[in-house]
């Protein structure tokens, strides 16, 4: 487990060193949050508990969605461009012969990427948005911790999403098109435009049980409170769930797609 920990240290430290990078990240996060926040403004003075939030609570939601859009990689842009390049010109033959699980390996890296980006473009813009909104922040600290918790485990969700995503390059030779399907996916089903609530009928239904919505939904409703007791042992249940089931499905394929490169020669 020693060699996981440096490899999530050295993944914080990567991000780490793109400070302009990092600093412009966090002004578009800024803006993007003041833009969307005026925009959901409008929606509650129309209806003022949309969606079964208040304007406090949905104000809340939108810089939420800014502090997590990267931890979480609802669009993408984490490890996965990078197996799928290895993939794609045989590097990948090297990483199969290390002495370290590959799915670990860049579990790991992507923990330590979202642990930089949590910290780096999540907290500036949250606080822009507490200074300029009433937002309905948690009075206690052990739903700061359940916060956090449930972001871990979103994370988790989206690293195995990705993976599979990224596995596809065996197959499909260049991984673009899937990763732009997945990044639709990420930004619709997670909640990133419009709390999961707000969708109609059947297709509010199906969004709230798939994967997606633990990168945001269900984190975002743990901040607010939404989810107590038994209700937050649920909450992490369904996450829990989604990323043992994704994990293996990433496994599973893991082991195919090492089979195809021993057929192929790699």
């Amino acid at each position: 487990m020693r060699l996981y920990a440096v490899v999530l240290a050295g993944g914080f430290r990567r991000y780490a060193t793109y400070r302009v990078a990092t600093a412009a990240g966090v002004f578009t996060n800024t803006v993007f949050g003041f833009i969307v926040a005026y925009t959901y403004i409008a929606l509650w003075d129309e209806r003022p508990q949309l969606g079964g939030y208040d304007l406090s609570q949905a104000l809340t939601y939108v810089w939420l969605g800014q502090a997590l859009l990267m931890t979480c990689a609802m669009m993408g842009g984490g490890f996965e461009d990078e197996l799928a390049e290895r993939i794609r010109t045989g590097d990948i033959a090297i990483d199969l012969y290390r002495p370290a699980d590959l799915q670990l390996w860049w579990l790991a890296a992507d923990l330590g990427r979202a642990s930089f980006h949590l910290a780096g473009r999540g907290i500036v813009p949250m606080l822009f948005g507490a200074l300029a909104f009433d937002l309905a922040l948690p009075p206690d600290a052990l739903t700061w911790l359940a916060f956090l918790l449930a972001v871990a485990l979103g994370t988790v969700v989206s690293f195995a999403l990705r993976y599979l995503v990224a596995l596809s390059a065996f197959w499909l030779l260049d991984g673009a098109g899937a990763q732009q399907v997945s990044m639709l996916a990420g930004l619709f089903f997670s909640g990133m435009l419009l709390p999961l609530t707000l969708f109609p009928g059947l297709l509010g239904e199906l969004a709230l049980v798939l994967p997606w919505s633990s990168l945001l939904q269900v984190p975002a409703d743990v901040f607010l409170g939404k989810h107590t007791g038994w209700g937050l042992v649920g909450a992490y249940a369904f996450q829990a769930g989604w990323a043992v089931a994704l994990l293996g499905a990433g496994r599973l394929l893991q082991s195919v797609a090492t089979r195809r490169v021993v057929v192929q020669g790699g």
